[in-house]
């Protein structure tokens, strides 16, 4: 008799008890994957590091400019590297930290957000534009607040080269009652639609480093979280002329 069939003759009792050892071994893997990724790749990577700093400093004087360049980028990449494992690892732990599920402001939630990213980008001229009509949602505060920091950030990276950038923050009427729909605006560069499936894959950049800093994955953390808290994400955006971003939540 095969798994699936004993899953369907066994009791709801036994059914839920089985998945739940099943979850468990799954978060338990990610678990080890986790502590392989932050601890096993990091010391190749910090080795690397180090030992062409040591070379660039001994060596330095005697070696050709465009061997010092080769050593640069070989640090500058394994540093990168670096930076990616970091997303890698804060893109797994989404997945095993509980769940504690309540009523969150949206409006006390955003003005927070917006308030931490003025303080940090003070030189910026940000007209933004929230609803005062922002209502209560069912989700973790503080999952929510990291996939609306990532949301309301890229929306002020993307409106850079503007003079004034402009953030429209409201809800807009869904389908659904039991759901919120929170939707973010900017005018920022936008993206080419063609592009648009790559939107949600992880180091999916849709544009240089050259143009903009990041590695491509605020955008898959946001849609985890959201999913864990029963929601979804999707957005849509335009070449030069700006994105919008809706971010469904169940109602409070």
């Amino acid at each position: 008799m095969t798994a699936g069939v004993r899953m369907m003759d066994a009791s709801p009792e036994s059914r839920i008890a089985a998945l739940e050892a099943e979850l468990a071994a799954v978060r338990a893997e990610m678990q080890d994957f986790t502590a392989t990724v932050s601890h096993d790749l990091r010391a190749p990577l910090r080795h690397i590091v180090s030992y062409v700093q040591l070379v660039q400093e001994d060596a330095g004087p005697q070696l050709e400019p465009e061997v010092m360049d080769f050593l640069a980028t070989i640090s500058d990449s394994a540093r990168h590297m670096g930076v990616l494992l970091d997303g890698l690892t804060t893109l797994s732990r989404i997945g095993l930290t509980p769940l504690e599920l309540g009523a969150v402001s949206l409006q006390e939630l955003v003005q927070a957000v917006r308030a931490d990213l003025t303080a940090k980008n003070p030189q910026r001229s940000v007209e933004w534009q929230v609803a005062d009509d922002l209502p209560a949602v069912l989700a973790d505060a503080a999952l929510l607040r990291q996939a609306l920091t990532h949301v309301l950030g890229n929306a002020l990276k993307f409106t850079a080269p503007r003079a004034i950038a402009q953030i429209d923050i409201r809800t807009v009427p869904g389908a659904a009652l039991e759901y919120v729909t929170l939707q973010v605006r900017d005018n920022g560069v936008g993206y080419n639609p063609a592009q648009q499936a790559r939107l949600f894959r992880v180091f999916g950049r849709l544009h240089s480093t050259k143009q903009f800093e990041g590695i491509g994955i605020g955008l898959v953390l946001t849609r985890k979280i959201l999913v864990r808290m029963g929601g979804s994400v999707s957005a849509q955006g335009v070449l030069d002329a700006g994105c919008c971003v809706d971010l469904q939540l169940k109602r409070a």
